[in-house]
């Protein structure tokens, strides 16, 4: 039961009360960040809570027991709220956001109402519509490991292994030919496809991931990207590219020489396999299916 302190709860026993929204938003880089939908700036607990132009809350539903609900904030882009740049490089995705119910007459009058974590995020002229999941959604994810021929591990990290270090190219922007692909210089000693499915990272944090590399002939490369770049790049931006991997055996055996450390399961029979029937061609003896 949700407890209402006493202040606050001798205010809304009156028929006139001066109350509104404001939101708390942690990112995951350790940002705060304070909203409110009230006209005018609110400061307590440490944080300022701005009044952004637009910023409100959609009706939400509260229920019993485990099931995920959801609910929407929407506003408006300006440089003191949320910018189209911060939602496009992806710095609100899964942040904890905290909703209060506030006296703006005496802001120090105020209560939690719920927490929840920033889920998909839509932008259409100028403005933007954020989904609000409860913390419950997050029974809903798949936990522990997934029987599959593929690897399941990233490239790189602990479980992995592979030294990325000797798997990287560094260089600068030439050109940005689109939204999807770019000519950059640095990467004449790697022959074509050695960054496809790797991670580019520019300079300022943002990251795309490559679907095809290409060789150029005046020793330069061109990257194509698997989704449109949301921020342009400047030429002569600086970035480093990571080789990527398709997370078959086949490519870790022979490309990283990391077999012993490979995280799938290859070798296990598919479905194909479980409904097959025996023809006469195939040794049905009880014998193993890979040597």
């Amino acid at each position: 039961m949700r407890a209402i302190p006493a202040a606050l709860a001798a205010h809304l026993a009156n028929e006139a009360t001066t109350t509104c929204h404001c939101w708390r938003v942690t990112r995951r880089d350790g940002e705060v960040l304070g909203f409110t939908e009230h006209d005018r700036d609110l400061v307590f607990d440490g944080t300022t809570f701005t009044a952004a132009s637009g910023f409100s809350a959609s009706e939400a539903e509260a229920a019993a027991g485990l099931s995920a609900s959801a609910d929407e904030v929407t506003g408006g882009f300006s440089g003191e709220a949320i910018s189209e740049e911060d939602l496009a490089a992806g710095r609100y995705d899964g942040a904890r956001v905290e909703l209060l119910l506030v006296n703006w007459a005496m802001p120090e009058q105020h209560m939690p109402l719920n927490v929840r974590e920033i889920g998909e995020v839509s932008r259409a002229g100028g403005q933007f519509r954020a989904e609000l999941r409860s913390l419950a959604h997050r029974l809903n994810q798949p936990q522990g490991r997934v029987y599959g021929r593929r690897c399941d591990a990233s490239l790189g990290d602990a479980r992995c292994g592979v030294d990325l270090s000797i798997w990287r190219g560094e260089g600068m922007v030439v050109e940005m030919r689109d939204a999807s692909r770019i000519t950059v210089s640095g990467l004449g000693g790697f022959e074509s496809g050695f960054f496809r499915q790797g991670m580019l990272t520019l300079s300022n944090g943002v990251t795309a991931d490559v679907d095809v590399h290409e060789r150029v002939a005046d020793g330069s490369a061109e990257l194509t990207f698997w989704l449109p770049l949301q921020e342009p790049v400047a030429v002569g931006d600086a970035f480093t590219v990571t080789a990527g991997c398709d997370k078959s055996f086949a490519t870790c055996r022979a490309r990283f020489a990391n077999h012993l450390n490979f995280r799938g399961f290859p070798h296990v029979p598919g479905a194909d396999f479980a409904y097959s029937y025996a023809d006469g061609e195939r040794v049905h003896d009880g014998g193993p299916i890979f040597e």
